[in-house]
């Protein structure tokens, strides 16, 4: 099928432009514009990209941060968790997502174990101006990753300005200049933030310090009309501190409920830093050039420290009396780790655009990285149950075991690389008439190679559009092409800690149809979006996912597919004020070394989610944005390093529903005049947000717990946080 696929979808554009080129010779009029969009800056050719609002992302009730809080809504993305920034989409996992700032690459900290431990996202929603996202099928200028690119545009202040936020769980200060002929422009900000009340709704008796603070700078410099110049300063440091001292779970069923009952001691103290720069010349001799020199940074110091050992009691109840059974189980285990990594990168990249037309672009790209990567890892699990050491099964007294003890895991790697990575892309663009119908064609191909595993891969991808000229507003796009999964540090590394030099590229062969439907209701902008994609999978690694944190098995032997169905309506749900409804239906499954189809960790299935906002008509100044999210549990409920063909568990399905609440006391766009101290604020608004408004009590992954008695393992569910008020103070000075 990959013979028959790939040459149709490279013939489709030569078709077209062949069409297009007749259609020239008989036109001898001036170039029409061919317009699917308005143009405003980050502007691009990509037909699978959502355009995302910024000022929605900044009124978003999140706790995990304003830009990936909304993303969360839209029905390609799923996350079961509120506390990680990180996201999963259409059966990807964390890692297969690309990230961008003004178009240079930026990373995630790696050795993040559990959503607790994040703290801030990179993105600063106060510093965009753009939110490009695309779910897959994105052009060929977006790197080697398997499931999505977003894309995140800084803004340039427009004038001096100064603005923060405080809240029970952090704050931000942010200033902005520029000059008179705004030749100079420049724009600060830093971010402070500590989860420890947000944590303390967890149903345990445990003492948290989680410190997170980061500082970003945007700087411009226009030298005259053609010249650009422009700096991107990024430092965060995320101290996580936690000394759990008790626990007790309720579980089990109705006919057989289980407490347990954990004492602990023993602490985890966690250190993340990083730090960013970026350095931008932008050259425009015309208007059918432009030129892109950037050269970039990027360094990542991770600590994680940990030894803690806990005891636990399990019991049993009669289910009608209540009253516990008299057998019980006991048992204990170790998680000990000191590892530390060190992971630095630096190069440079060369675009030009090139535009002979309104309709046409033409775009070439390379780029140049050389990274360095010190991994030290010392980290294992001891599990034991009434005295037995498990995996170790219980001795018979009259057999004595005289075998050695197993810890249940330990990973150990001693890993210095220093590779070099090349990358170059090319595509064409073109906006044109087919007969009636407005027609664009984005085709183009990649080229990678990384010096570690010597590979070289070639990713062809091509974008297809057509509006035809009928009453009823609608778009049709096809979409698709190679996508590689580049390996770096997290994949390379195996379940023994080393580093496999023989490790190769994950692929995704991707095929996406959609239609955007657009029409109007009781005088108000609507559109529905729906998707349909398959994707066919090889060369996959295996892994296992534990809370937040992706194990590989570092190595390529499993193949795959995925399909599913997305749809979302867009518009004013209410006058003025953009909502959407999102759903979603998707399948991912793997094959490992031949034992047949299961589905993978990260198997979404069913999914809806709401981003809603509303005012009050007599006061509109009272607000009210609300995010609703229901998702079907995923199968990584299963114990890490266990056979995922011999035991699988599903975890209960994730729903959450936040509300943010708000008082715009002074708003400059209403123009209402203020006096004395006030006349010094543009805006000031006091909001009350409700996270986990209905107090459920979501899983994100399991504890197993052995019965020496039975040999049986529970699934002790490790909660997410309960419901939490918080207060939230916006301002912003003239």
């Amino acid at each position: 099928m990959k013979k028959i696929v790939l040459p149709l979808i490279l013939a489709v554009p030569t078709f077209l432009f062949s069409q297009q080129k007749k259609r020239d010779t008989a036109r001898t009029s001036d170039i029409e514009e061919v317009v699917f969009q308005k143009k405003a800056v980050g502007q691009t050719n990509d037909l699978t990209t959502v355009k995302i609002s910024a000022k929605d992302a900044q009124n978003v009730a999140s706790i995990s941060g304003g830009i990936e809080g909304i993303l969360k809504t839209l029905p390609s993305v799923n996350s079961n968790t509120e506390l990680s920034s990180q996201y999963m989409v259409r059966g990807g996992n964390y890692d297969e997502n690309l990230i961008y700032i003004n178009d240079i690459e930026i990373y995630r900290p790696f050795l993040i174990r559990n959503s607790q431990q994040e703290g801030l996202s990179i993105i600063n929603p106060d510093m965009v101006s753009t939110v490009n996202f695309s779910a897959g099928g994105f052009e060929p200028r977006y790197g080697d990753k398997m499931s999505s690119a977003l894309n995140i545009y800084y803004r340039e202040p427009e004038k001096s300005e100064v603005s923060g936020e405080a809240s029970l769980i952090g704050g931000r200060l942010s200033a902005g200049l520029a000059t008179k002929n705004k030749k100079l422009t420049a724009l600060f900000s830093g971010r402070f933030r500590n989860t420890n009340l947000v944590l303390n709704t967890l149903n345990e008796d445990t003492d948290f310090n989680p410190v997170y603070y980061d500082f970003q700078t945007y700087l411009n410099y226009h030298l005259s009309d053609k010249f650009t110049f422009s700096f991107i300063g990024y430092y965060s440091k995320n101290d996580y501190e936690m000394i759990p001292k008790e626990r007790s779970v309720d579980f089990g069923t109705v006919q057989r409920p289980i407490n347990l009952n954990v004492f602990y001691n023993g602490k985890e103290n966690d250190m993340y830093k990083n730090m960013m720069g970026t350095f931008s010349m932008n050259y425009k001799p015309s208007d059918k050039w432009r030129f892109t020199l950037d050269s970039f940074s990027y360094q990542n110091r991770e600590r994680e420290y940990y030894t803690v050992a806990s005891s636990y009691i399990l019991q049993t109840f009669n289910p009608i009396t209540g009253e516990p059974i008299t057998s019980y189980d006991v048992g204990g285990q170790i998680e000990h780790a000191r590892n530390d990594l060190f992971v630095r990168t630096y190069g440079t990249q060369f675009r030009t655009r090139f535009s002979p037309n309104v309709n046409t672009d033409i775009e070439v790209g390379f780029k140049y990285e050389k990274e360095n990567l010190r991994d030290l890892t010392n980290e294992y699990k001891l599990v034991d149950s009434s005295g037995y050491s498990v995996p170790r099964p219980p001795d018979d007294p009259r057999f004595p075991d005289v075998s050695d003890l197993d810890l249940f895991y330990s990973i150990q790697g001693n890993n210095h690389i220093q590779p070099t990575r090349m990358s170059a892309y090319a595509q064409y663009s073109q906006k044109f008439f087919w007969g009636e119908s407005k027609v664009f064609v984005n085709a183009g191909a990649r080229v990678a190679h990384w010096s570690f595993n010597n590979e070289t891969i070639f990713s062809p991808r091509a974008q297809f559009a057509i509006k035809p000229n009928w009453n009823t507003d609608m778009l049709f796009k096809l979409s698709g092409g190679i996508y590689y999964q580049a390996p770096f540090y997290k994949e390379i590394k195996d379940l023994q800690g080393n580093f496999n030099p023989n490790i190769k590229s994950q692929r995704s062969i991707q095929a996406i149809l959609a239609n955007d439907y657009e029409f109007t209701f009781d005088n108000r902008p609507f559109k529905l979006t729906t998707e349909l994609y398959y994707k066919k999978l090889d060369n996959l690694i295996p892994y296992y996912m534990d809370n937040v944190r992706i194990r590989y098995s570092g190595k390529n032997n499993a193949t795959g597919y995925a399909y599913g169905i997305d749809a979302r309506l867009f518009g004013e749900f209410v006058p003025g004020i953009d909502s959407w409804l999102s759903a979603s239906y998707a399948r991912v499954f793997e094959n490992i070394d031949g034992r047949g189809d299961i589905p993978r960790p990260t198997d979404q299935r069913l999914r809806f989610s709401m981003f809603y906002q509303d005012y009050m008509p007599k006061f509109p100044s009272m607000r009210v944005n609300l995010t609703l999210t229901y998702a079907m549990g995923l199968p990584n409920g299963a114990p890490i390093f266990t056979d995922p063909y011999q035991y699988q568990k599903t975890l209960p399905s994730y729903k959450r529903v936040d509300i943010g609440l708000s008082k715009v006391f002074i708003d400059s766009k209403e123009k209402k005049q203020t006096y004395g101290f006030w006349s010094n604020f543009e805006e000031i608004i006091l909001g009350v947000q409700v996270f986990n408004a209905f107090n459920i009590n979501n899983t994100v992954a399991n504890q197993w717990i052995t019965d020496a008695n039975t040999n049986l393992m529970y699934p002790v569910p490790v909660r997410l946080t309960g419901r939490f008020f918080n207060v939230r103070l916006e301002f912003k000075i003239k």
